[in-house]
């Protein structure tokens, strides 16, 4: 590393300013921040140093995303070939997985990082390392045979409406890949839903053909809970195969490339957890919140398949757990206090299930929820740091 140290400090006069390439000069500070660490620190103010700057937190979370990303790309594959009626071993399965899944994550980071690289040139200002996890979220969250295009423009308006007009990284109220996803939904909502989004039945990538059976239906058992009338005995996979409670857990069923495995998202979450990076508080509270409000709608809510669908399924179908681990956990968006983090969480978990059993007509209500207490967090903490100060001006007063 030493070489590749001296050959940065040789090169960079030519980016600072007086140099010849002094116009890329935030693009030559984010490559070099991205392998070294700065040497730079604050002049004035409070400040706390330490070794670890906000791009090694955001690898962090990048590598707590690896294990529901590759999962996911092996699931990709697995469905397809169970839905042409076709026998693949383990790494055939996980590289037609790794083909259809690399597309989306180079084009949502091609998209994502060359607007920050422009903004970043046209402000002057460094280049913001928020799209790191971000660009790496966007794949995980979208159905695989997504149009490159729609996530394209879907990525670009998220970077743009969402994070730059709000002042970049840091500054945004919604989570940008949840921006992307609503925006996928709203403007493109056939490519989001229904049966065929979920699973590839083609035949690229030199895999060979293959029809799909009679019995395949590639909507995801949320969706399939959607159509059904008041009982979800009905729940199968895409060769009629019941589904159950440990099906939801493993993840081989249709749906999103990163949700559909807890075995998966429950290692990110550790990794999350050990190094201190998201919050267990937020990420409990959101399970409490949708397990309490689907146990109680269980008992009192309408006689719907939504509402009889038992309380712990909810939680490891669809997006809901991943939701939970690294969406609303997210530090910019999510409530900041102590005893905030408690209600925040409490109210997307519920507000999750109430979306679901009262809208069937969306599956998922997990994305809507978080957006929601997005637009909610600095609130929470406001009267929760009104609360503490109330209470200490009456501990004076009584004193």
């Amino acid at each position: 590393m030493s070489a590749l140290r001296n050959y940065i400090d040789k090169i960079k006069p030519n980016f600072e300013k007086g140099g010849k390439f002094e116009k890329l000069h935030s693009v030559f500070e984010g490559f070099e921040s991205f392998l070294f660490v700065p040497n730079t620190t604050a002049k004035m103010g409070a400040h706390i140093h330490d070794a670890t700057d906000s791009k090694r937190t955001m690898i962090i979370v990048v590598l707590a995303l690896v294990p529901a990303m590759l999962f996911g790309m092996y699931n990709v594959g697995y469905q397809h070939f169970l839905a042409i009626g076709q026998q693949m071993g383990f790494w055939g399965t996980f590289f037609y997985g790794f083909l259809a899944v690399l597309p989306l994550l180079l084009v949502s980071y091609i998209v994502g990082l060359g607007i920050e690289f422009i903004s970043a040139q046209i402000k002057g200002h460094e280049i913001q390392e928020g799209f790191l996890v971000t660009g790496f979220l966007i794949p995980l969250i979208v159905p695989v045979d997504t149009p490159l295009w729609m996530v394209a423009v879907a990525t670009a308006f998220a970077v743009i409406f969402a994070k730059e007009v709000f002042g970049g990284t840091g500054m945004n109220i919604f989570n940008v890949a949840l921006i992307t996803r609503a925006f996928l939904f709203f403007a493109y909502p056939t490519a989001m839903s229904g049966d065929k989004v979920w699973v590839r039945t083609d035949a690229a990538f030199g895999f060979g053909g293959g029809q799909a059976v009679d019995a395949f239906s590639g909507a995801t058992p949320l969706g399939q809970v959607g159509t059904a009338a008041t009982s979800t005995a009905d729940i199968t996979g895409i060769l009629g195969q019941p589904l159950g409670f440990w099906d939801g857990v493993i993840g081989l069923i249709p749906g999103s490339v990163g949700e559909t495995s807890i075995i998966a998202i429950a290692i990110g979450a550790l990794l999350l957890l050990v190094t201190k990076v998201a919050s267990w508080k937020t990420m409990l509270s959101v399970f409490l919140g949708g397990g309490i409000m689907a146990f109680v709608l269980n008992q009192f809510g309408p006689d719907t398949a939504y509402a009889n669908f038992p309380w712990y399924c909810h939680l490891v179908y669809g997006g809901f757990a991943f939701g939970a681990v690294f969406m609303a956990t997210d530090p910019v968006t999510s409530a900041h206090t102590e005893t905030g983090k408690w209600i925040y969480g409490f109210l997307i978990g519920a507000m999750a299930i109430i979306i679901r059993v009262f809208n069937p007509g969306y599956a998922e209500g997990m994305m809507l929820a978080i957006l929601l207490m997005n637009l909610f967090a600095g609130l929470i903490d406001y009267y929760v740091v009104q609360a503490n100060i109330k209470k200490r001006l009456k501990r004076v007063t009584t004193k």
